[in-house]
């Protein structure tokens, strides 16, 4: 111990020695007249520039220092501070001569590092087996150096530090593992691996360049490869290219979907590129734009534009289609102008469009079934003061089936809010005249129905038409004898059009000719509505003892009497009349192919009635706290029609039954319609249209409607088990959590769901043997392990007896990234899409697998 005292104490000195000789001041320049002897300029000594900028702080548990090689030897737990740099490790060698500072980790009996050496330099921990530092020109080189880059690690054969700004590596794996950074895994569940990396630092950001890089899942080699990957270790939006998934279709062949690349542009847009690409020749192209002003407004475009090859060239069965899809939705916060807003979606497509869906996603969302595309702008003005609402709006209607347009543009509405026509007299409305509303409005229309390829041609703007509407209800209620409510109602419409028709039948080609006349003008109806309503409550009691307590009845009458007058009647001139092919005088409404729709014909006096139902009833329960459960026989339960005490035949309006309710805890949900007809149908032998007579008491089903659904999952089977509680030893197996019985058998909450759906529907009307419509459709999804999820869909058609949509997937979570599997077995796009993805936020913008931008921060991949 002494003698280890004596070395330090003479180690020290020789140091302040040295220190105390270089310290010297270099000797004044002296005036020309100095004496002879003095040492002249030539001789003066020029002390060197210190090699260390700042002081070696060094410590360790066994420091020897060789001052002939001018070399520093620290063992066990040493440590050098320099700079802003520490270096922690087993050893540390420090060479005057070189300016070098070595410093290796803890090793075994065999050599192997069981201890890395740390650096700590500007706030950043590195790990690394060996390293080697150059005080003088600021490079280090490292072996195996673990380096934590946001949120993830790269470890590196070899690192050669150039300065605090640039460094390179060799053969490094880039990993966002949480487990295996956090060192709660030996192994890394993936790794990117490249054989070149340039990781470049700046006070801002800091980002890797590499060469070819290639995926490797539990340490096996993928096909995956990029030619090169820029990985930026940023909190702001960065460009990357976007990883496609792969599959094959039966139709287009293997394909790549959903490759491409992703660019912000500013600080409030930003653009993807996305591409599929099929083996058989098929292609497109997907530009998608977001963008957003925080507190104002997002929105985003998106276009499928691209060309679907089926088939052998030469071949029957060779076609080949250009499809196109145009879209644009924006929204207004409404923080930004609560009294003017403007919204907007707009999807345009071509007319096969789904028909030929180059974009899988369509298939698996089931858009390839649409039959029907909407666009709508809108434009919405509030006033300050004003009870007034202005919406302008322009839409866009598309149907598939047909190929027919329908294109309302401009459309305005003009709505007055609803006021009462006369003010309280004591603060509280009472009666009839008191609670009177006013409701009213303006709306006018200009619209058009015509075919896709004419649109904005002159054929289309003949069709324009334009209709201008108004619209005034009055209404009030009261309350009579306590249990009653009576409510008054009156309608008034007012309507003006730039177009009429003129029907004829003309003689020479027997057709009849409908002929529109361009000029000005309209109708005004009015109607008139009261009715009375009350509710009732019964109740059935049974014995004390039995399992059915009682049965609740409430039941909600009400009754109303509407008039109109006949509007077909010469007087008004709304209708007219002409001479059918069998010369019978019949009568048209001349607004009856506008916009504006037609007046009622025939006077109606038609009383009405509606029947409403609760059926509820009580039973014993043990689970429930109070003893009793209360069971829902119907929610609703209710019968319609009426009587027209002014009509010429027919009096009787069709009935109409409806019905809902649920049972079993609320899960299966039942609603049913039923129509009946009360008068006669006939049939004449060998047609199939009956004939419906004037004799009451037919009462024949016209249409019965039944929807069920049912969703089941494991905790409709029983509680939910706790785990923990039950079994007392637990165990993680690559993040799975699972809990072990005595037979060391794992357990873990394999929770499932599967929803069923099924749908009958008969609609008869004058047929003799009317159509059925039924189906059964199940929607589920089980977990195999905590991380292993399977899901998928299918529908039977029961009248075909034929199995329509189905899919079947599976997603695995895999700590830091997921595989998703997607196929549509059979039907007409028979297709399965595989998918890897990393969760990691850095690699989901530099290797994009979601749709990750400022406008959908959380979007689905």
């Amino acid at each position: 111990m002494a003698k280890t005292v004596f070395k330090n104490i003479l180690q020290i000195l020789i140091i302040l020695i040295f220190n105390n000789f270089l310290a010297q001041k270099t000797p004044e320049k002296l005036p020309k007249n100095a004496v002879n002897d003095t040492i002249s300029k030539k001789d003066t000594i020029v002390a060197k520039k210190e090699a260390l900028d700042d002081v070696l702080r060094t410590k360790a548990d066994d420091q020897r220092r060789d001052i002939p090689k001018k070399m520093t030897f620290l063992n066990k737990n040493a440590q050098v501070k320099y700079q802003d740099m520490q270096i922690d490790a087993d050893y540390i060698s420090i060479d005057d001569n070189k300016n070098l500072i070595y410093a290796r980790g803890k090793q075994d009996s065999l050599g192997k590092i069981i201890e890395p050496v740390i650096t700590t330099q500007a706030g950043k921990k590195y790990e690394t087996n060996q390293f080697s530092y150059n005080t003088k020109t600021k490079q280090a080189i490292a072996f195996n150096a673990r380096t934590e880059e946001s949120e993830g690690v790269i470890i590196a054969q070899k690192t050669k530090k150039y300065n605090d700004s640039v460094y390179a590596m060799r053969k490094a794996d880039y990993t966002t593992d949480d487990y295996f950074i956090k060192k709660k895994d030996t192994a890394a569940d993936y790794f990117m691996r490249a054989y070149n990396i340039k990781l470049i630092k700046t006070k801002k950001k800091s980002q890797i360049v590499t060469g070819p890089i290639q995926m490797f899942i539990e340490k096996v080699p993928t096909p995956l490869y990029l030619p090169f990957a820029i990985l930026p270790f940023s909190d702001k939006r960065a460009a990357g290219i976007l990883i496609p998934s792969f599959g094959e279709r039966e139709d287009v062949g293997f394909f790549l979907n959903g490759i491409g690349y992703y660019q912000p542009i500013g600080e409030h847009f930003d653009l993807k590129v996305l591409a599929d690409i099929y083996t058989k020749g098929s292609w497109n192209l997907r530009p998608q734009m977001n963008y957003q002003k925080k507190y104002r407004y997002s929105g985003n475009f998106t276009a499928d534009i691209g060309t679907m090859v089926r088939g052998i060239k030469g071949l029957d069965d060779y076609t080949k289609n250009s499809t196109y899809r145009i879209s644009w939705t924006h929204s207004q916060d409404t923080k930004a102008n609560p009294f003017l807003t403007f919204s907007a979606s707009v999807d345009i497509v071509s007319t096969k469009f789904y028909n030929n869906p180059l974009n899988n996603n369509y298939i698996f969302n089931q858009n390839v079934l649409n039959t029907q595309q909407n666009s709508t702008v809108t434009l919405t003005k509030r006033f300050l003061k004003l009870p007034v609402t202005i919406t302008g709006t322009a839409s866009y209607s598309q149907n598939f089936a047909t190929g027919l347009t329908d294109l309302r543009l401009p459309q305005m509405n003009v709505a007055i809010n609803q006021f009462y026509l006369f003010k309280s007299k004591t603060g509280v409305r009472q009666g009839l005249i008191e609670n009177i509303t006013v409701n009213t409005g303006l709306n006018l229309t200009n619209y058009v129905n015509s075919q896709q390829n004419e649109l904005f041609t002159k054929s289309m703007w003949d069709k324009m038409q334009t209709g201008l509407k108004n619209n005034i209800a009055l209404a009030t209620n009261t309350t009579l004898a306590k249990y009653f409510t009576f409510s008054l109602s009156a309608n008034i419409d007012n309507a003006l059009t730039t177009k009429s028709l003129n029907r004829y039948y003309d003689p020479v080609k027997a057709v009849t000719v409908d002929e529109i006349q361009k000029n000005f003008t309209g109708y005004s109806t009015f109607s008139a509505t009261t009715s009375l309503q009350t509710t009732l409550y019964g109740m059935m009691k049974f014995k004390k003892g039995s399992v059915v307590e009682a049965v609740r009845h409430m039941m909600t009458p009400s009754i109303g009497f509407t008039y109109s007058p006949d509007f077909s009647s010469p007087n008004f001139g709304y209708y007219k009349n002409y001479y059918n092919a069998n010369g019978a005088l019949t009568p048209y409404s001349i607004f009856e192919k506008g916009i504006i729709g037609s007046p009622t014909s025939g006077m109606v006096g038609a009383l009405g009635f509606n029947i409403g139902n609760n059926i509820e009833m009580k039973v014993k329960s043990k689970k429930d706290s109070t003893g009793v459960k209360k069971i829902k026989i119907f929610e609703s339960l209710s019968l319609a029609g009426n009587y027209n005490f002014a009509a010429k035949d027919h009096p009787w309006s069709v009935l109409s039954i409806n019905g809902q309710s649920s049972f079993f805890n609320n899960k299966l949900n039942v609603n049913t319609s039923l129509t009946i007809d009360p008068y006669k149908i006939v049939f004449v032998p060998g047609q199939d249209t009956g004939i419906r007579t004037e004799q009451f008491g037919g009462f024949s089903v016209q249409g019965f409607n039944v929807q069920l659904s049912y969703p089941l999952s494991s905790e409709v089977f029983g509680e939910k088990k706790d785990y923990a509680k039950k079994y007392s030893s637990k165990g993680e197996v690559r993040n799975e959590n699972y809990y072990f019985d005595d037979d060391h058998y794992a357990h873990f909450d394999q929770a499932w769901t599967l929803n069923i759906n099924a749908n009958y529907a008969y609609t008869k009307g004058l047929s003799r043997f009317g159509s059925k419509i039924a189906s059964l459709g199940l929607d589920g999804s089980i977990k195999l392990t905590p991380y292993w999820n399977i899901n998928g869909s299918t529908h039977y058609d029961l009248v075909t007896k034929q199995l329509a949509y189905t899919r079947i997937g599976f997603s695995r979570d895999q700590r830091s990234f997921t595989i998703n599997f997607n196929w549509v077995p059979f039907g007409q796009y028979k297709v399965y899409d595989f998918f890897i993805g990393i969760k990691a936020n850095i690699l989901s913008d530099a290797l994009k697998y979601k749709d990750r931008s400022f406008t959908q921060p959380n979007a689905p991949f």
